[in-house]
């Protein structure tokens, strides 16, 4: 069995954004030659997310305002984690669109189902943070 990994760095400038990160997965994919396997795709900090939906500007607005009623940022002070930070929010954010996926990879590509793209998703930008790429297979 073979296995690859890669961090992929990003620097949001806005506190939230959601990031097509699909062609990146699929130059890891390449770059690692396995034809037959899985890759795990791991936000590697708690107030950020890897998810997979549809690349579609009104459903990325509709989570944006979705996650913004479970979790609003404002006000601050309505969060006991926020003593010195503000970013409780992020946190419940993250936690709802989740920390990792998971997909086949087949004859070399991912094997999606249709319309499915990978994400990143920011909840607390303006700094640097991490995505695990971990590929294993043949």
């Amino acid at each position: 069995m073979k296995t690859y990994r890669k961090e992929l760095w990003f620097n949001i400038p806005s506190r939230r954004a959601f990031v097509n990160i699909t062609p990146e997965i699929r130059r890891c994919v390449d770059d690692s030659g396995i034809q037959e396997g899985l890759v795990l795709v791991n936000a590697m900090h708690i107030t950020a997310s890897v998810f997979i939906n549809d690349d579609e500007a009104g459903l990325h607005h509709d989570y944006d305002c979705w996650l913004e009623k479970l979790a609003p940022h404002e006000p601050v002070s309505q969060y006991r984690h926020n003593v010195g930070e503000d970013n409780a929010d992020a946190h419940m954010k993250r936690q709802i669109m989740g920390r990792e996926v998971v997909v086949a990879v087949t004859k070399g590509e991912l094997d999606f189902g249709t319309w499915e793209q990978i994400f990143y998703g920011e909840f607390d930008g303006r700094r640097k943070k991490r995505v695990l790429v971990k590929i294993i297979g043949e």
